[in-house]
């Protein structure tokens, strides 16, 4: 796909991974709708890379808020080409103590948002005469177990399945899906779990954000659809 005036929707857009895919998908001349949660962060993204990144203020988890924002903001002649489905977050802890508002908060966010902006994004590049994509953020959690991580192993392991399934759904309606599944990346996620620190043996955000423009930017009939990226070294510094 040449990224050139093609039009792009990036949850979780207000910082880490999401702030750098919006960076860089603009740098390729795209227009990016850049959806999270806080209006001061996405208004100061909105004055950093200006008027092709439009803010929205939205909520993943709000399906009837992401349809009629769809509804109000694109047509057949106004659609999307591309859907990164970025927003996400971890809550950790044994399954016997995890609080039931912090699962369902996973799932909401992890696995429904994702089912949600599909849902109303498909129809309309259903009917785009150019080739779509989807990318949807997973984790290496998406692929490998860990003790204290069963909600958020099981929501990335859910956005796993759904990308499969997806990627033979829609194959033939020209939209390709592909699914990402990074290690530790420098980002605030971390700032979340106990004991962790982010450090500079860690992917940078910019990173994966060309890997991802790379993904995009293959030809029309080549699709790459699972990406898994790690640290050569994952261990901090002082540990070698």
């Amino acid at each position: 796909m040449e990224l050139t005036d093609k039009i792009a929707i990036v949850t979780g857009a207000s910082s880490g991974l999401g702030r750098a895919f919006s960076e860089v998908l603009i740098n390729k001349g795209a227009t990016v709708y850049g959806l999270a949660r806080s209006e001061d962060k996405l208004n100061h993204l909105h004055q950093e890379f200006g008027n092709r990144f439009q803010p929205v203020v939205l909520d993943v988890t709000d399906h009837e808020a992401i349809q009629q924002w769809v509804n109000d903001t694109f047509s057949d002649e106004n659609s999307p080409d591309v859907l990164i489905n970025n927003a996400g977050l971890g809550l950790f802890g044994d399954v016997d103590e995890l609080p039931l508002d912090e699962w369902h908060t996973m799932m909401n966010t992890n696995v429904n948002g994702i089912f949600y902006m599909c849902r109303q994004v498909i129809p309309l590049m259903k009917k785009n005469k150019n080739v779509c994509h989807i990318i949807n953020i997973a984790s290496i959690a998406g692929k490998v177990g860990n003790p204290k991580m069963t909600g958020y192993n099981t929501s990335k392991f859910g956005v796993r399945g759904f990308s499969e399934s997806l990627f033979q759904e829609v194959r033939y309606d020209g939209i390709k899906v592909s699914c990402f599944y990074p290690g530790s990346v420098n980002t605030h996620f971390f700032d979340e779990v106990d004991g962790a620190e982010t450090h500079s043996n860690m992917m940078q955000p910019d990173d994966i954000a060309k890997i991802m423009t790379d993904v995009i930017e293959t030809p029309d009939n080549f699709l790459i659809n699972e990406v898994v990226m790690r640290p050569l070294n994952p261990k901090p510094p002082e540990e070698q």
